[in-house]
């Protein structure tokens, strides 16, 4: 094996495909050569959410054109690559397969190793990627489908010290934008309201705060503001501009006390010895979250890695890295590779279930 590594991945866990190329060499800093994402929200933008169906047929179409564009702004070609990797779960599982397909398809024909990649560990090792954290350290995973704390103390070594048992973070920005009728999708919108409202207007609950433990919960705040926005339309007969603001600024509040609170849990129940609180996902480019959790490092007298919000989003680059270090480390897969819809990280630990979304979540 190449002392220097140089891996394209694959992305289409939801609704970004992507490709990228990522090298590394021995002490020196990962180079990220190219990062390709395209989006589906318009072709979203009228159902409310990702349609499953359309998102794979998206993935499928676009590939191989994502592939192409990322090795030619590497330029390399595939006869460059070490490797191959590419998210093989957990996700939708159309899109997920789109993937795989396409990856075992280029390893075949190029004879090139394949390394499936946890999608959640692509979001949980990027802060080696951006800032070369030594293991272990402590990582919020929050997303769209995901949210959870993990002690990272190696390539494949993951402890799940609390997660979500219901709707994740972004899920509830989504179902939030959607009942004040934001466009999705629902973080962003939601943000760019609560920037003007007030977020202590509405008293919204901050669930699991008051039991021990990690775990959050998030459902039942969306329906707290369902409630109250439901009264303020009984009482006045629709919401203004600033009602909109205050409900879009309290509900961030509660996220981001529920996600402060839980950290300062979290380092607690970690092991000795981390070397930083980090975040990532899609939840992690919401700025007011960041400061919290930065403050909450601060406390802790740890250093506090947000990635760029370019690798918080669900991108190959870290799919790529991912699968670099699990090459580096001996670890890759045949073509008997399956797409997963769901892969715990930790697989110890009991799978959390919740009333918010049938069935275990990983």
């Amino acid at each position: 094996m190449s002392d220097t590594l140089t891996i394209l991945g694959l992305e289409s866990s939801c609704d970004d495909t992507g490709a990228a190329v990522v090298r590394a060499g021995p002490g020196g800093a990962p180079e990220i050569l190219s990062s390709v994402v395209r989006g589906q929200t318009t072709l979203h933008s009228a159902f409310g959410g990702v349609v499953p169906e359309i998102a794979a047929r998206a993935h499928a179409e676009r590939l191989d054109l994502c592939v192409e564009e990322a090795l030619r702004r590497a330029g390399l070609g595939l006869s460059d690559m070490d490797a191959i990797a590419v998210t093989a779960g957990p996700g939708l599982i159309g899109g997920v397969l789109s993937g795989v397909m396409c990856a075992k398809g280029l390893a075949a024909a190029t004879g090139k190793p394949l390394v499936g990649v946890n999608h959640l560990a692509g979001h949980a090792l990027t802060p080696r990627l951006t800032d070369g954290l030594d293991f272990p350290y402590l990582i919020l995973l929050a997303s769209g489908g995901h949210c959870q704390f993990l002690a990272v103390r190696g390539v494949d070594d993951f402890t799940r010290l609390g997660g979500t048992i219901d709707d994740a973070p972004g899920e509830a920005f989504d179902k939030t934008a959607k009942l004040l009728a934001l466009p999705q999708p629902g973080g962003p919108a939601v943000e760019a309201e609560a920037e003007k409202g007030d977020g202590k207007r509405f008293a919204f609950p901050r669930p699991l705060m008051d039991r021990p433990g990690c775990d959050m919960s998030f459902s039942g705040l969306k329906t707290a503001l369902l409630r109250a926005r439901d009264s303020l339309i009984a009482e006045q007969g629709g919401i203004t501009v600033q009602d909109r603001a205050d409900l879009c600024a309290s509900f961030q509040a509660a996220v981001r006390d529920v996600l402060a609170g839980k950290a300062r849990r979290a380092i607690s129940a970690a092991p000795e010895g981390l070397s930083a609180l980090a975040v990532a996902g899609g939840v992690a480019a919401n700025r007011s979250i960041r400061a919290a959790l930065q403050e909450v490092a601060d406390e802790a007298a740890l250093p506090f890695v947000a990635p760029p919000l370019s690798l918080c989003t669900d991108n190959a680059a870290m799919i790529a890295w991912a699968g670099l270090e699990r090459f580096r480390a001996g670890q890759q897969d045949d073509m008997t590779l399956a797409a997963r819809p769901r892969w715990p990280l930790d697989q110890t630990s009991p799978a959390l279930v919740g009333a918010g979304r049938k069935g275990a979540k990983a």
